[in-house]
């Protein structure tokens, strides 16, 4: 298991890619270590704490459109799991403070600065708030992303792994940032615009944003309000239902969440991927 993403790890190496068509080569054994992967569960994986890949992937030299877009759609799997990992454990922790509050015993010290430090995390203004208010606000926040919605995203906003932002910058979501040098300057970029398309040191820098994003950012509240409706009426997510929460991720709006559908379901991502 170690040595299978050892191996990995060692074919993204930069010093690895001396040659285009050596590199061609060393992204082929990449991609044949990626379709196995799922011989490993993902959870043992995310267990071995292993340092972010930085070097990404060539996805453009992959002239089989269909390889292309599993080898994309596994890749950023990985990232997302890992994340969705993390975040139900926190969900897990606030679980168990909820369950206190329930039963009507003050949370001690230390149970109390554990809930600040989740309000802090998640961006929540906690003036005036009671306990229970505050953990009925942050189930809206503390909640994962589901795996389909979150690769096709992914894959529109990055053209699958191939655009100048994914390669130059590890960003794959289009975030944006307003600080001078704080990332890429878009070519097309208007005279009196000042955003920069983020720049990030790995692609689990810029999943790991993504979803505080999503979970802070009051642009999305809709989206949050959606999910958590979801998980109190019916118990689970629906990928389809839930990308219409996202319709201020773009500035295209609705054509934007009819993207995203469509890359869901022209993939079978709700089927092939854990949601």
């Amino acid at each position: 298991m170690k040595q299978h993403l050892a191996n990995l790890r060692l074919l993204l190496r930069p010093e690895a890619i001396l040659s285009m068509a050596v590199g061609g080569m060393l992204f082929s054994l990449f991609v044949v270590a990626l379709i196995h992967h799922r011989q490993v569960p993902v959870s043992v994986v995310i267990e071995q704490q292993l340092e972010p890949i930085v070097v990404f992937p060539d996805f453009a030299s992959i002239a089989d459109v269909d390889v292309k877009k599993q080898m994309f759609f596994d890749f950023v799997e990985i990232y997302v799991n890992e994340q969705n990992l993390k975040v139900k454990r926190r969900r897990d922790q606030l679980m168990a403070l909820s369950d206190i509050a329930a039963d009507g015993a003050p949370l001690s010290v230390g149970e109390r600065i554990d809930l600040l430090k989740l309000a802090d995390r998640y961006d929540l203004a906690i003036e005036e708030m009671h306990e229970s208010e505050i953990i009925f606000e942050l189930f809206k926040r503390v909640d994962t992303i589901p795996v389909p919605l979150a690769l096709a995203q992914a894959a529109t906003e990055s053209a699958w792994g191939t655009s100048r932002f994914a390669v130059e910058a590890n960003n794959i979501f289009g975030q944006w940032c307003y600080d001078k040098g704080c990332g890429v300057v878009p070519k097309r970029r208007d005279s009196n615009a000042s955003h920069e398309v983020r720049r990030f040191d790995s692609i689990e820098a810029a999943i790991s944003s993504y979803f505080l994003n999503l979970n802070t950012h009051n642009r999305y509240e809709k989206f949050r309000n959606m999910r958590f409706q979801m998980r109190n009426q019916r118990g689970e997510i629906d990928p389809l239902v839930l990308a219409y929460g996202l319709i201020g991720y773009s500035e295209r709006g609705d054509s934007y969440v009819g993207e995203v559908q469509a890359i869901i379901q022209q993939n079978d991502l709700i089927n092939r991927y854990k949601i």
